[in-house]
């Protein structure tokens, strides 16, 4: 997975970037996705994502996670044209994920599970948002949250 994360906290240990990408990698290898998917993940307080939260959804509050999938190409989008017998393996991008550091040590206290874990699965619930998957609906829910925890427990990232 052609993957960019971005801590705009600046607080982030390496460690815990490191479980990101990993869980991410292991996440689109459990999804079957190509190995040259792009995507990116934002690290921010929450401050910062109580702001994208009240702008994009109508939110007046600080949310822990929050996906921006890409759309797909529309009518009115620049063809991109390419050279005659040329052969091109064009990345998708799925979109973009932003986590608040200051959620994830929230809930996971609540919840009594570690911050890896409560990261993890922030990390891998945005991933399937942008992957078409969503929790609207109780059959929806169900598939949603199943996925999920299969792929949380796979990895090793237990509740």
């Amino acid at each position: 997975m052609d993957l960019e994360i971005f801590d705009d906290t600046k607080k982030v240990p390496a460690e815990r970037i490191k479980l990101i990408r990993e869980v991410l990698d292991f996440a689109g290898e459990y999804l079957k996705l190509p190995k040259n998917t792009e995507m990116s993940v934002t690290l921010m307080n929450n401050e910062k994502i109580h702001q994208i939260n009240k702008k994009y959804r109508g939110v007046d509050k600080p949310t822990d996670v929050i996906s921006f999938a890409i759309e797909e190409e529309s009518d009115d989008d620049t063809p991109i044209i390419l050279p005659a017998g040329a052969e091109y393996d064009v990345p998708k991008n799925i979109g973009d994920i932003m986590v608040s550091v200051d959620k994830v040590k929230e809930q996971a206290k609540y919840l009594g599970h570690s911050e890896e874990r409560e990261l993890g699965f922030l990390i891998v619930h945005g991933f399937l948002h942008l992957n078409g998957y969503d929790h609207m609906r109780t059959e929806d829910e169900e598939v949603m949250f199943g996925l999920q925890r299969k792929i949380l427990d796979a990895y090793g990232l237990k509740k």
